[in-house]
């Protein structure tokens, strides 16, 4: 009898506490989790990028071709798609957090993006429920755009295809980073190689959409297109239930923003007078660079009394909360524990660094639009092959997909050992890198662009629809310098939130990386509306508006984010001066 309550002990000691396998079982150590799971997540990364990107780098060609926008209708649209899809991910982080786990969520979002897909690919194969062919000599008619119940058509497949995107965007990063133990520094290492592996993925995805996907929707026909994509989310499904047998996956545990909620409306109403529990003096301890767990019950040394629920004061940083658990609570609902204070308190902390990185995804989504728009008034040939214009991503991604595992395999090595960190370079390092590149960016993107419009003057092509003599590659210096920033910044936000973030609330806060990429994209619609309106006004023409590109003043929309770029480092060096990573540890009072 004793000896089987040693065997079931022995048994709890090999579970992972917290964590389930697919099957809800609990998670067992050796079995589940590690770098094996992780690769399974990987994979299935690569088609579900491939698939998002082989219609959204080229879905401003498609609206403006075949649905008879234009240009500004296109670029709009193709924003509020993207930021839609991405601003989604908060939602999919949710439900990872609240409701399911992010192994549920991923399924029934990659079939919701499938189904999606599907109207889109029956739309773009049958004419019927396509705008009436129109063409665009002179003297001819305008081009009808797509309406009614052939734009509502449109739209459905648009958004649940963005819907599916924002569940996976939600879900996935977050399940391949749980795969790590966090409490050992092999874990913790593990988990910042996936990270960077992930963008790595994204871009060999990327690569794959802006190159094949692009040329068969161009040459084939965007139902092509379509169908790429959707088989290419229906193949990530089974690749990514291969790696079942071998995930962990964290037990919800209900909704963080409850949590939220509950203490800024304790801190906000609580009485003055007495306190609401006793404490030892252990304390909160806050540092410059990241290092350990998470957890604060991990703080605690085997054996010790320490309790992070119950004997651990709360930190001094945003002190007004700490009256949710120092005053006696309004009611006793509101009654919330060190750690639930804490917890809100690191949220409140990322947030600026959150908003800090929104203009540099503002810049971002000018790939998606303005740049591939110039790019189609070049010359695209490259010796007897003609490039699509929304095949120019190839450069940024190529580059990631160089520099990704040199950064994670020499650069960073050796940047431990120059620090003596486990990290060598913080989150913070990285992503300030990122908005470094994004102002050089929008610089060469100014240059560039009054080069394009001197030739366009000098050639007396000003309104010709003909390509410039111009070669695109020159636009290639804006896609590397801005995919250069991508790859800094993204990666370092999400293991950023992601190791930041309290447990209970890591795939919500993960997403916020996707969120700032959401704000960017509506933030790019909203500047152009706004500068518009602001240059169109005393009888001038608007800097964004014009017969045709050439007309614009595109290189002083570009000097005006270049400036806002700067001034937005600006911001975002004074926040990451100050803040202190939430994972030192807890300094025994």
């Amino acid at each position: 009898m004793v000896g089987g309550a040693m065997e079931d002990g022995a048994r709890e000691v090999e579970r992972w506490e917290g964590y389930v396998d697919w099957r809800s079982r609990p998670a067992v150590k050796g079995r589940h989790g590690g770098m094996v799971a992780a690769s399974f997540v990987l994979v299935a990364e690569v088609l579900e990028n491939l698939a998002f990107l082989a219609n959204a780098s080229n879905l401003v060609t498609y609206l403006m071709k075949s649905m008879h926008y234009s240009p500004a209708q296109s670029a709009t649209t193709v924003t509020n798609f993207m930021g839609t899809a991405f601003l989604l991910g908060l939602f999919g982080g949710f439900l990872s957090d609240a409701v399911c786990t992010t192994y549920a969520v991923y399924l029934i979002s990659a079939f919701v993006e499938f189904m999606g897909l599907v109207v889109l690919t029956i739309q773009a194969r049958s004419p019927s429920l396509m705008p009436p062919e129109c063409t665009k000599a002179a003297g001819a008619l305008p081009c009808e755009p797509v309406s009614g119940g052939k734009k509502a058509m449109l739209f459905v497949g648009l958004y649940l295809t963005a819907l599916g995107i924002g569940g996976i965007k939600g879900s996935l990063p977050s399940h391949g980073a749980e795969q790590f133990d966090e409490h050992t520094p092999r874990g913790r290492k593990g988990r910042s190689t996936f990270f960077n592996y992930y963008v790595f993925c994204l871009s060999c995805g990327a690569l794959i959409a802006v190159t094949f996907a692009v040329w068969v929707e161009d040459n084939k026909g965007w139902q092509w297109g379509f169908g790429i994509s959707t088989i290419a989310i229906l193949l990530s499904i089974p690749v990514f239930a291969a790696g079942s047998k071998f995930y962990r996956s964290k037990v919800p545990t209900g909704s963080p923003l409850v949590t939220i909620g509950k203490v800024l409306l304790a801190a906000a109403s609580a009485r003055r007078g007495g306190t609401q529990s006793a404490s030892n003096g252990a304390v909160i301890d806050r540092a410059p660079s990241p290092t350990g767990s998470t957890d604060m019950k991990e703080y605690c040394k085997p054996g010790s009394t320490c309790a992070a629920d119950e004997v651990t004061e709360p930190s001094q940083e945003l002190s007004g909360l700490n009256r949710a658990v120092q005053c006696q609570p309004r009611h006793r609902t509101l009654a919330c524990t060190v750690q639930e204070v804490e917890d809100v308190k690191i949220v409140l902390m990322v947030l600026p660094i959150f908003l800090s990185t929104i203009m540099l995804n503002c810049c971002l989504a000018q790939l998606s639009t303005f740049s591939v728009e110039q790019a189609a008034t070049m010359n695209t040939h490259v010796g007897g092959l003609k490039v699509p214009p929304a095949s120019l991503p190839v450069f940024p991604v190529t580059f990631i997909i160089l520099l990704a595992p040199i950064y994670d395999h020499i650069i960073v090595p050796f940047a431990r050992r120059v620090t003596g960190t486990e990290m060598g370079i913080t989150h913070l390092q990285r992503i300030g890198t990122g908005l470094v590149l994004s102002i050089v960016a929008m610089a060469v993107a100014a240059v560039v662009e009054v080069k394009r419009k001197n030739v366009a003057t000098d050639a007396g092509m000003m309104d010709s629809t003909a390509p410039l003599p111009i070669t695109f590659f020159w636009i290639a210096f804006q896609y590397l310098f801005l995919g250069s920033a991508d790859l800094f910044t993204l990666a370092g936000l999400l293991e950023f939130f992601f190791s930041e973030a309290p447990p209970r609330m890591r795939s919500l806060a993960t997403s916020l990386s996707w969120a700032s990429l959401a704000l960017g994209y509506y933030l790019s619609s909203v500047l152009v509306t706004v500068v518009n309106s602001a240059t169109g006004r005393g009888g001038h023409r608007a800097w964004l508006e014009g017969a045709s590109l050439n007309h614009y003043h595109l290189e002083r929309f570009y000097w005006l984010m270049c400036v806002l770029s700067a001034l937005n480092y600006v911001f975002f060096l004074v926040l990451a001066i100050r803040y202190k990573y939430r994972n030192a540890g807890v300094i025994k009072g």
